[in-house]
């Protein structure tokens, strides 16, 4: 049985996972599971660790841990040393390059082939990471990954396809509803209120609210055209962490539609200081760079 089906015992602690609530992930209980299920278990606990930036608690745990030797530990410290290279602005090379001897390994382990696929995604080595992934024998992980891959290639026909694919036999699962939500979100149309609706439904419960809920729930707002309900929603996850970077981004996009320079350009510093390396910063620089160069061939020249 899939541990993380609807009748496996990681159910919750799966979509604690998803739910970006790392927090409830790593307190969560794990001396009643099975023993086959301690090490998928130990994995998420890990990974909710990497999400708060807690790497080198998490390598250090790694280090000691008894299971250390085991393919899927072994990923775990790969996607630890990515993230930390990742947020000091090193180089990726020699992650992606353990990642893709993992993979060469011990291919058919499905941690394996989602950190490792992680890894080689951030690495900018999309087509190596989607080989990796199509290894995969029914795992959501995997496929929500892929589908993140395709939205980022601007396939949205690919990540579509997936999604629906998934749907036929994972049914009413969690990470299928988030995965179709951002498929949803590039389609446009009513599939903008698909989305809102499984968003706000996570963001405002008590039980299941999280950062990342509350953004998602933000960005369908903004798509629909609801601009103070979505500035309510950042609000709310400016209250839960203020420096997350997701929220720093969307705070500068809905404050520039709002026409608050100041707020947006605040923004933007911030996320400058807190996270340097975020892709989004290096987005805005590489647009702006080719704006001025577009501007320079429609400046007028006049003869003095």
């Amino acid at each position: 049985m899939d541990p993380y089906s609807a009748e496996g015992e990681l159910v919750n602690l799966h979509n604690y996972f998803h739910q970006a609530q790392y927090a409830q992930v790593i307190d969560f209980d794990t001396s009643a599971l099975s023993s086959s299920n301690l090490l998928p278990a130990r994995v998420l606990q890990l990974r909710a660790k990497i999400a708060l930036s807690q790497v080198d608690e998490a390598l250090s745990e790694i280090s000691s841990d008894a299971n250390k030797s085991t393919p899927d530990l072994k990923a775990v410290q790969i996607l630890a040393q990515y993230s930390k290279a990742q947020h000091a602005g090193k180089p990726l090379d020699g992650n992606a390059s353990a990642a893709e001897e993992l993979a060469k390994s011990d291919g058919d382990n499905v941690n394996v082939q989602v950190l490792c696929g992680t890894v080689l995604a951030g690495a900018g080595m999309a087509e190596e990471a989607l080989q990796v992934l199509g290894k995969h024998q029914g795992s959501l992980d995997a496929i929500a990954l892929i589908v993140q891959i395709h939205l980022q290639q601007n396939r949205l026909d690919l990540a579509n396809k997936e999604a629906q694919q998934a749907r036929k036999w994972a049914q009413d699962n969690l990470l299928v509803n988030i995965a179709e939500s951002w498929v949803g979100m590039r389609q446009g149309g009513e599939k903008y209120q698909a989305a809102y609706y499984v968003f706000e439904e996570l963001a405002q419960a008590p039980a299941t609210q999280s950062v990342q809920s509350l953004i998602g729930q933000a960005v369908a707002e903004l798509h629909l055209g609801r601009l103070p309900e979505a500035e309510a929603a950042l609000q709310q996850a400016r209250d839960l962490d203020a420096e997350n970077p997701d929220l720093l981004v969307n705070s500068v996009v809905l404050d520039t539609i709002l026409g608050k320079v100041d707020e947006a350009k605040a923004a933007k510093e911030k996320l400058a200081k807190v996270h340097p390396e975020y892709q989004a910063l290096a987005d805005w620089a590489k647009k702006k760079e080719e704006f001025e160069k577009a501007c320079e061939r429609y400046t007028p020249k006049f003869d003095p």
